[in-house]
């Protein structure tokens, strides 16, 4: 028996960091963990006797932090997020702002001869202690820590490569020729040569520690700014609301409502959690959850979702899901574990992390040795400082988790909830796409599509009136909307009804016998092959028909439409006769059509068309789609659909709309090439610069604004996904 723990993670400042923890964690018995630098926390499946006190301790030891993350969602969000700012970031803006207001100096100085005034050297040591010391003290401290546990990381570099840098000029200064009055340090763009002693590096000191710093900071905004989705989708609940007890209004916090308790919601007020309508009639408006603006109607025995609004009437709801249960819950889980996974992609570049610091390092030294043995020290120390500072593997790190946070927040906004970044991985594969008929092609609900005239439909809805099969509702409903139309009140009673199995149903209305059943005549229901049509017989003479179909929805043409432009073949997958199954693919546009199968053999249909070589999405609602969602290569649920429906894939479309699913597919495509150029950029930007460094043609302090360029540059690249268009309107 095994238990998941989440932990949030202190400390962590690049992919190495989380790639040292994860090993340890994963060196204990009976545990898988994935640790993610990006949201900074790691998810343990760890045997039942191993308590987050024993998984805490063990990367301490490893020198980070880590907190024990509630399962339960929080309640109130931290007063430090609804500022918008927490204590860390505000710390890490102060530190960053401010070593780079003391850096601007130093480095203007050192670049530009006509501001080097005599003894303008001890001026920028004045300056720039202050930014290696406090400025870059995370670094340092965090390079220490490491050192003790005998390792290496992105704070090694930086720390090694900084304090060199200043340890050298400090050296120059007093026990060398650089601190006379009337040096004079002009700028390059390479790594620096000459005179050891008489060079000094105070602005590759403090312009690489204020660069990397700014490039943190951005990083790190950018990072709130992505979870930002994920705690707003948390702040969308009601906080308090009205219980009903003893007949009676009681104000109670949502965390104290239990199921079964009733509750009132008012116009305006936010439906406090999932339940069903026990009395009243309103307009609930859903658009924070499924991004549909206009507003469902609501009456006695509707489903309601907790966070929505209801927008008019006075209901009375009964709770069916509360905490952790609801639908509003689920779907922060569900984006959470997503953004915490990690795709395939993401673990190779976490064992590149893993590796590449201590090989940085000796690559570093070789170029000392090698520049040393030229007799060009002070070349030899500016390139080896170059080569410290430009390998740090931050935008190796950054690349996959920060594309996943901003695609599944994006998602999460249009009512899209993904399970994990594989997900993503198979979109890009999938070229046929498979879509059960009821419910997600169609409405779901059988309707009047048609009928003779409006006394046959009222005759036939009288008698219907005492069924209770789906067609007969349809067709009794549909008979008093036009009866009350007409000004001709409610339907008359209908006497000695009769329940025909396989015939129909007859009854007696108004003095005459009324049949409703099966036609006897083909022709009649011609142009008609996507409803099913019955016939109405009055006192035995043919007096009309009334079909009777499950509606197309409004947008699965379109959806269609974008299906095939996206790559994918449509298939219609129904249980229903062919007739009715060719009729709708007709009106959708699907030439591929497989009908009369059975629940138990959707799943075989998956199975032959995935033996045939095609790489298959199924798009289902119902419970007998689950098995057939599970087997696909990519199962997308119907959020309007059975729960089962829903665990059993791979993706859920809160609203019951086949454009969603169009989307869906869309972003989750987009996200995945977003990551894949950012690893290309991350891999490739290490790659060349490398080489420029350890030939000394990278000053370092450029290196420092390039290492520090590379990693804001994946970030924003991730933060395009925010931008994307949705084809619903």
């Amino acid at each position: 028996m095994s238990n998941f723990i989440s932990l949030d993670i202190q400390g962590m400042t690049c992919a190495s960091c989380a790639n040292r923890i994860e090993k340890k964690l994963n060196k204990l018995d009976g545990v898988e963990a994935s640790v993610n630098f990006a949201t900074e926390r790691a998810e343990i499946d760890a045997s039942a006797d191993l308590t987050p006190s024993d998984l805490i301790s063990v990367v301490e030891k490893v020198g980070y932090g880590a907190t024990y993350k509630n399962p339960e969602p929080a309640e109130e969000p931290a007063a430090e997020e609804e500022e918008g700012e927490s204590p860390e970031l505000r710390t890490l803006r102060q530190r960053t702002f401010i070593s780079l207001a003391l850096a601007v100096p130093v480095i203007a100085m050192a670049m530009i001869p006509a501001l080097q005034f005599t003894n303008w050297q001890w001026l920028s040591l004045t300056l720039a202690a202050p930014i290696i010391a406090w400025g870059g003290y995370p670094f340092h401290k965090a390079a220490l820590a490491n050192l003790r546990h005998g390792s290496a990381t992105m704070d090694t570099l930086i720390s090694m490569g900084t304090l060199a840098a200043f340890l050298w000029s400090l050296y120059a200064l007093f026990f060398g020729t650089a601190g006379e009055p009337g040096l004079s340090h002009p700028f390059s763009l390479t790594a620096g040569s000459g005179d050891p002693l008489s060079n000094i590096y105070l602005e590759a000191a403090a312009g690489v520690t204020a660069f990397i710093l700014l490039g943190k900071y951005l990083e790190n905004r950018s990072k709130k700014q992505a979870g930002a989705a994920l705690r707003a989708l948390m702040e969308l609940g009601a906080k308090d609301v009205a219980v009903l007890r003893g007949g009676k209004e009681v104000r109670i916090p949502v965390g104290q409502l239990a199921e079964g308790d009733q509750f009132v919601v008012r116009p305006g007020e936010k439906i406090a959690t999932d339940g069903e309508v026990v009395s009243g009639a309103s307009a609930v408006d859903e658009s924070m959850l499924t991004g549909e603006s206009v507003p469902v109607e609501v009456t006695e025995g509707s489903s309601v979702t907790g966070a929505t609004v209801n927008a008019s009437g006075r209901l009375v709801v009964r709770a069916t899901r509360v905490g952790s249960d609801t639908q509003l819950a689920q779907m922060a889980k569900m984006v959470e574990d997503a953004q915490s996974s990690k795709a395939k992609v993401q673990r190779l570049a976490d064992q590149v992390s893993g590796v590449f610091v201590p090989i940085v390092i000796l690559i570093a030294v070789a170029t000392l040795i090698a520049w040393s043995a030229t007799g060009q020290p002070g070349l030899a120390i500016s390139a080896a400082v170059a080569v410290l500072v430009i390998a740090c593997p931050c935008a190796l790190g950054l690349a996959t988790p920060m594309a996943l946070m901003v695609g599944t927040a994006r998602a999460a906004k249009d009512g899209i909830l993904i399970s994990g970044p594989e997900v993503l991985e198979q979109t890009k594969k999938i070229d046929t796409i498979v879509l059960d008929k009821t419910g997600t092609v169609t409405t779901g609900k059988m309707s009047v599509s048609d009928y003779t005239d409006d006394e046959v439909l009222r005759l036939a809805g009288a008698v219907e009136h005492a069924s209770e099969h789906p067609i007969a509702v349809a067709i009794a409903k549909a008979a008093q909307t036009v009866s009350a139309e007409n000004g001709a009140g409610d339907l008359p009673e209908v006497a000695d009804f009769s329940n025909r199995p396989g015939e129909g149903v007859v009854g007696t209305v108004e003095g005459k016998t009324v049949e409703v059943g099966r036609l006897t005549d083909a022709s009649r229901a011609e142009g008609m092959e996507a409803a099913t049509v019955v016939e109405v017989r009055v006192d035995g003479q043919y007096a009309g028909i009334v079909a009777v179909a499950d509606t197309v929805k409004e947008t699965s043409a379109r959806a269609i439409e974008h299906f095939k432009a996206q790559g994918l073949t449509p298939v219609l997958l129904t249980g229903d006769s062919t007739r009715v199954a060719d009729a709708v693919a007709a009106e959708v546009g699907i030439d591929e059509v497989i009908a009369e199968v059975r629940p138990e053999d959707k799943l075989a249909v998956i199975e032959k068309l995935q033996g045939e070589g095609k790489t298959v999405a199924m798009v289902g609602d119902g419970v007998n789609d689950a098995a057939a969602l599970a087997q696909s290569d990519l199962g997308i649920a119907m959020g309007t659909g059975t729960d089962v429906a829903i665990a059993a894939s791979d993706m859920t479309l809160v609203r019951g709309d086949l454009l969603v699913a169009v989307d869906a597919i869309d972003l989750s495509r987009r996200t995945l090439r977003n990551i894949k150029q950012n690893l290309a950029w991350a891999f490739g930007y290490n790659t060349a610069a490398l080489p420029l460094a350890a030939f000394g043609l990278l000053n370092p302090m450029i290196a420092g604004i390039a290492m520090a360029f590379s990693s804001v540059s994946v970030v924003t690249n991730a933060q395009r996904l925010r931008r994307f268009r949705s084809v619903v309107k």
